[in-house]
């Protein structure tokens, strides 16, 4: 049994009371693990030392350049040391080995770049309108974030709060998900050896309630960057009341994978099958809403409940496994509460639809689902699993009409030779990321993020550097002359 603790203040520490809670490790349904309960008392010991080395430690001292020597060096062990977390990370969520160590090695490139903003953060000289005055700008940074991620892809999605973050100037206090906390303690382990001073990065584990609660709503912390569901996103809005902590939102989605009759079929498909059954569908992103032109429906869903039925699903550490287990018993629930709705309202399973036989009971078969109207509850509702819900189309506009049919707006995907329309639709999708002809790129330059309840504010790329400062002015008088009275004597 791998008995974790936390990480604050450049200390590894149990919880103050003593609470730990079980990690399973989805492939086995066998508990591997003990993570500690944080009390509210070790997340305002973590918040007050992020605060400390914000303004008064040795990180408050260091130049920018300093600070991506730090944030490059931490790239450099993430990807030297990408085996080891992707085996952690892969133990304690189900993912597949072969892409979380793929992605730990790749996540060290957001860091590189991160590292080289950190010193390209600028101001700027005002034109005023007054004389002898001049007036410039600079960029500080914010102070304590809190940054809260899910269990899902979290080395990535916590890269691109802490890196900002950090080249920025700020400090983090990191809440990692209750469900599969392990691969951010083991992440924990590099922060001192990339000479990032105590305090900096602090990692906390526990539930909503108090350790969420808690950090959200604390008066130290000056902004709030969030990945999860809007449920705990209203909770995260409301904690904030009692900070005016600034906030950023990534929430999720239903995605639209729009396939047009003129497509490259070959391609669509294997996009179509990537964009849903990768990483058991539990991805942010997924292309969980396929719609399809009528005229190429039948062979687009043939081929794709070929490759479905043909996906070798097991031990999520072999090489040969195409697919491994959801990561909680709650998705899986979830999942045939919501099949079994989609049937009585109509809709035709086409492939897959039950659990699969595996090491547990937390292995869901790819399914397919064939959705005769738009208003099925399966098409707009996030299931964080294997399930792709099927509507069709017949023009571009009814196409267009039916992805924004929707209260989601992170993703989409068009499959179409048409650059014109490519151009159309992904300008007239409301979503805050279209891939045309690809679905599931990422890149440390490219922002992404949300619209309507798949949340505000934008993650990676450049400008999120920017986001984690807020500018002051300075305005100086240079003039040689006294400055006059501002009031006349009578």
């Amino acid at each position: 049994m791998k008995r974790y603790k936390m990480l604050i203040d450049g200390e590894w520490v149990a919880a103050s009371d003593g609470g730990i809670f079980p990690s399973l490790n989805p492939a086995t349904g066998e508990t591997w693990a003990e993570i500690p309960e944080a009390s509210a008392g070790d997340v305002d010991r973590a918040v007050r030392a992020a605060h400390h080395a914000c303004y008064e430690g040795p990180w408050a001292k260091m130049s920018a350049t300093e600070r991506g020597h730090c944030l490059r060096r931490l790239g450099d062990l993430l990807a030297e040391r990408s085996e080891h977390l992707g085996e952690v990370e892969t133990r304690d969520t189900g993912k597949m080995f072969k892409e979380t160590r793929w992605q730990a090695k790749y996540i060290s490139e957001f860091y590189h770049f991160y590292a080289g903003a950190a010193d390209k953060i600028h101001g700027e000289t005002l034109p005023i309108d007054k004389p002898d005055m001049f007036v410039f700008t600079n960029r500080k940074p914010l102070g304590v974030i809190a940054a809260v991620v899910p269990w899902n892809s979290q080395l990535f999605l916590s890269a691109v709060k802490i890196g900002p973050a950090l080249a920025a100037g700020n400090t983090v206090v990191l809440k990692a998900s209750e469900h599969a906390s392990a691969a951010m303690l083991e992440f924990g382990a590099l922060i001192a050896e990339a000479g990032i001073p105590d305090g900096v990065v602090n990692i906390v584990t526990g539930h909503g309630d108090p350790c969420g609660k808690v950090l959200t709503s604390h008066p130290l912390v000056a902004r709030v960057s969030f990945t999860g569901g809007p449920a705990s996103a209203r909770h995260v809005i409301g904690n904030t009341r009692e900070n005016f902590a600034e906030i950023s939102l990534e929430l999720g989605g239903k995605s639209p994978f729009i396939i047009f009759d003129d497509a490259d079929i070959e391609s669509a498909v294997n996009g179509a099958v990537g964009g849903i059954f990768g990483a058991s569908g539990q991805s942010c992103v997924a292309g969980s809403r396929l719609l399809v032109h009528e005229d190429v429906a039948d062979e687009v869903l043939a081929r794709m409940a070929a490759i479905a039925e043909a996906v070798r699903i097991g031990d999520p550490m072999a090489e040969e496994t195409d697919m491994g287990p959801l990561c909680t018993h709650g998705q899986l629930e979830n999942i045939e509460r919501e099949l079994a709705r989609a049937v009585e309202e109509g809709g035709r399973i086409i492939c897959g639809g039950k659990r699969a036989e595996a090491g547990s009971d937390m292995y869901f078969r790819p399914t397919i689902v064939d959705c005769p109207r738009p208003d099925l509850h399966i098409v707009d509702t996030e299931l964080f699993g294997p399930v792709l819900s099927v509507l069709r189309f017949r023009t571009e506009e009814e196409a267009l009409a039916l992805a924004n049919d929707t209260v989601h707006g992170l993703a989409a995907g068009i499959f179409t030779r048409d650059s014109a329309r490519a151009l159309r639709m992904s300008r007239a999708v409301r979503a805050g990321i279209v891939w045309v002809n690809t679905y599931r790129a990422v890149s440390p330059i490219a922002e992404f993020g949300g619209m309507k309840t798949s949340g505000y504010g934008r993650e990676s790329g450049f400008q999120a550097v920017y986001d984690y400062t807020r500018p002051k002015t300075i305005w100086m008088n240079t003039s040689s002359e006294p400055l006059g009275s501002q009031f006349v004597s009578r």
